[in-house]
């Protein structure tokens, strides 16, 4: 029993392997070619079955024509029933009538078109027949019209019209013709022929025609496939789906396949560089607050002072490494704001004049001024709290600088598609080489200054992320000695229309 279940098992996992293994292309393929074939078969069928009736119908029309010709010849027989004699001066005069009928013009042409000619009597025996191929008129078959008849294997086509008497118009015998089809029935075997050649070049192009088309339109889901693979094999390969240039469904399939692996390498490079920024950040205070610890341990809590200098220097680098860990959290978070906040609306005028009231409130020994050059409500697609926080780090970075000349300027203005917002203050500025380098993480142009000042270098790095995550720019404009102007470009919400 454990045998069979296990033969069981195996064999289903052999077919589901096998079934597997049959492709999408050679499935697309046979349902195109199974498809294509069956309209193609019923539409040969419909034209064979249309050809044949049609060729069927004229051998109707002849047997009727024939019919309609021998019968005009009896059109003036006046007797109660017809007899050999009646019929023959009714075809041709003559004295030898057996030689005499076989001689008339119409039954020997109703004999080369393959038709047989027989006349009965009103009871239905034979008197005249063209050929030896008759059909009796058996009681069952006295019928009028016509009717296909299978006779020794084959079938014919009989046609039969009664004879009627001149002056008492009651039927005195019946004309009947004969047609064998062997012209029909050869055509028809022909036909057959060609329709079976034809049947299968057509299966051979639409197979070929389909598994071409089933390659070429399934060829990007290779490509996707061996993408797929490379980024499994090395999730930081260079391998993406090229160009397909299709305006299609797999077409889009591969660009969102390309910029989900640009995204998750991003991700995977933003993840690495994180861990890293922060083993190198936190070793310092990590390092400071160890050695205080290992003082204190040793010798230095028993001195007041050293305690005390310890415990304020250990307290200091805590706090720092909060405002650091912090910092590094936004910055992780900014990384994330195309998924998260890709949906939000946030008013600029309303943000831009919060910060610039609350700086003011804050700061009242510095002059703030703000030129507004927007004139109606402009939406950007930002989360709220982040277009806030990108101008608090601008705002701040600005009073950080500019402890001289106190004086910080904001400034708005709109075209139809982007609102630019701009944070100008007066202070040292910052040389073209710095300037290169200040939106980089923990970058410090004056690393004791700023070490002075509480920065980690990540606020700019923050804003530039906030910023570019919402499909918007920064950029810096500075000069040594003169102040610097950090611009904020964003594309207007389509929300706004």
């Amino acid at each position: 029993m454990d045998i069979c279940r296990a033969l069981f098992w195996y064999i289903v996992m052999i077919q589901e392997k096998v079934y597997r293994r049959f492709s999408v292309k050679w499935k697309w393929a046979l349902g195109t070619t199974v498809g294509v074939f069956v309209v193609f078969l019923v539409f040969s069928l419909l034209m064979f079955r249309a050809f044949t009736q049609n060729a069927l119908n004229a051998q109707h029309q002849e047997i009727d024509s024939a019919l309609s010709a021998v019968s005009q010849r009896f059109t003036s027989v006046n007797t109660r029933n017809l007899t050999l004699d009646v019929i023959e001066p009714s075809l041709q005069p003559g004295n030898d009538h057996v030689r005499t009928i076989l001689n008339d013009e119409l039954i020997a042409n109703v004999a080369s078109k393959n038709l047989t000619l027989t006349i009965f009597d009103r009871d239905g025996v034979q008197l005249f027949t063209s050929h030896t191929n008759v059909v009796p008129m058996e009681h069952a078959e006295r019928f009028v019209g016509q009717r296909l008849i299978r006779k020794n294997g084959h079938q014919v086509l009989v046609g039969r019209v009664p004879v009627y008497a001149r002056n008492s118009n009651r039927v005195v015998g019946y004309v009947q013709m004969i047609d064998s089809l062997e012209q029909y029935h050869r055509m028809y075997v022909k036909l057959v022929k060609i329709l079976v050649v034809l049947m299968l070049l057509g299966l051979m192009a639409i197979a070929l025609w389909g598994y071409l088309l089933a390659d070429w339109l399934l060829r990007p889901v290779e490509h996707i496939a061996k993408t797929i693979a490379e980024v499994e094999h090395d999730p930081k390969t260079s391998e993406r789906v090229p160009d397909l240039l299709r305006n299609d469904e797999l077409s889009d399939l591969g660009d969102i396949l390309n910029e989900m692996v640009d995204r998750m390498q991003r991700y995977i490079d933003q993840q690495s560089r994180f861990v890293e920024d922060v083993s190198h950040e936190l070793r310092t205070p990590v390092a400071i607050v160890k050695g205080h610890m290992d003082l204190l341990n040793r010798w230095g809590k028993d001195d007041p002072q050293i305690l005390n200098d310890s415990i304020k220097a250990s307290l200091d680098e805590m706090k720092r490494m909060e405002t650091l860990v912090q910092e590094m959290l936004d910055l992780t978070r900014a990384d994330q704001v195309e998924i998260n906040f890709r949906h939000e609306a946030t008013d600029v005028q309303d943000v831009v004049y919060q910060v610039y009231n609350n700086f003011s409130l804050i700061h009242p020994d510095f002059k703030f001024s703000l030129e507004d050059d927007i004139h109606e409500n402009t939406i950007v697609s930002m989360y709220r709290n982040h277009l806030e926080q990108v101008l608090i780090i601008l705002s701040d970075n600005a009073f950080k600088y500019s402890q001289e000349r106190k004086e910080i300027h904001f400034a708005m203005s709109r075209n139809s598609r982007e609102v630019q917002i701009a944070v100008q203050d007066f202070g040292e500025g910052i040389a073209q080489e710095d300037a290169n380098h200040v939106f980089d993480r923990f970058y410090r142009v004056d690393k004791a200054r700023s070490r002075e000042k509480g920065g980690n270098g990540l606020g700019l790095s923050i804003a530039q992320k906030l910023i570019e995550g919402y499909g918007g720019s920064i950029s810096l404009e500075s000069s040594l000695g003169h102040g610097s102007i950090f611009r904020i470009t964003l594309p207007i919400s389509r929300l706004e229309e």
